[in-house]
């Protein structure tokens, strides 16, 4: 719960903040990123994303800035990889999985848990002793003002998850039944698909609390579409995170029906099932860990 009432704030805070005084005489973040000197891999890669005239238009934006040193990190041929023509798009997932829409300063950063990317998917941002972290990478200067946004150094190129919401519960290993399902409902094509999706998921212990026998019979051929029923009262539509659940009452799923979602101090429910992890990215959406199976009228 601690965790969701911290990321309520991202969305207030990041609007908030592009009201932020902008400076007159400074220079945009593509022209201050030149300038600096250490960013020329950066630079090399927007240049190759084609994202110069996004990064030079009005935003604001903030920018968690890889340095040279941060992309020599990466193995051996990767950026040359992704310079490529071809790599364009993955290109320009990975550059936009750096930029939050706003002008967010260090003071505010330290104040979430996370924040929702150009890209899509979001990043987590920790604070300890020893600094502020954004996914992996670490904050090595803060606040650097641009025209258009602020510039936030960080000494390791972050990444977008690649893998999808069928690969990504398939990874976790703790989601054996709602994939066996899911296949058994030939949903697996749509929980592949573009989305962007976000799905309450049933761990193999929440399906476990079913009756006995009540699995293997929905998993029989001629139940597929009662078994697409249940599954899709687990899918709402759009990449909708934990900040975005808890300002909820109820929201409408992909079976039609509609799931209700309470958040007290005991946490959030979504019908009778709790809501055990939260914002578990993945290429095409988000996976909301549930300890129930929920079923529709």
């Amino acid at each position: 719960m601690k965790l969701l009432r911290k990321s309520f704030a991202v969305a207030a805070v990041t609007l908030a903040a592009s009201f932020s005084t902008i400076p007159a005489t400074a220079k945009d973040i593509v022209d201050t990123a030149i300038g600096a000197g250490k960013f020329n891999t950066l630079v090399a890669a927007v240049q190759a994303a084609g994202l110069v005239d996004t990064l030079k238009s009005q935003g604001p934006f903030t920018v968690f800035a890889p340095s040279d040193e941060a992309f020599a990190k990466l193995p051996a041929g990767t950026v040359e990889t992704l310079l490529k023509p071809e790599n364009k798009t993955k290109l320009q997932a990975i550059l936009t999985y750096h930029v939050v829409p706003g002008r967010v300063k260090a003071a505010q950063v330290v104040k979430l848990s996370g924040a929702k990317t150009a890209q899509g998917q979001r990043v987590s941002i920790a604070v300890s002793d020893a600094g502020v972290k954004v996914d992996n990478a670490k904050v090595l200067k803060t606040d650097i003002e641009t025209a258009n946004g602020v510039i936030h150094v960080i000494d390791s190129v972050i990444l977008p998850s690649d893998k999808d919401i069928v690969d990504t519960a398939a990874g976790a290993g703790k989601f054996g039944t709602l994939i066996a399902a899911a296949k058994a409902a030939g949903l697996v094509d749509t929980l592949k698909s573009k989305g962007p999706l976000t799905v309450f998921a049933p761990t193999d212990a929440a399906f476990a609390k079913l009756p006995e026998g009540t699995v293997q019979t929905l998993l029989k051929p001629e139940n597929k579409a009662k078994l697409q029923a249940i599954l899709t009262y687990h899918v709402v539509s759009g990449r909708v995170y934990a900040e975005d659940v808890v300002k909820l009452s109820h929201a409408k799923t992909a079976n039609g029906q509609s799931v209700d979602i309470k958040v007290s101090d005991k946490g959030v429910m979504v019908d009778g099932a709790k809501v055990v992890a939260t914002d578990i990215d993945t290429s095409n959406g988000v996976i909301h860990v549930i300890d129930s199976v929920i079923l529709p009228e």
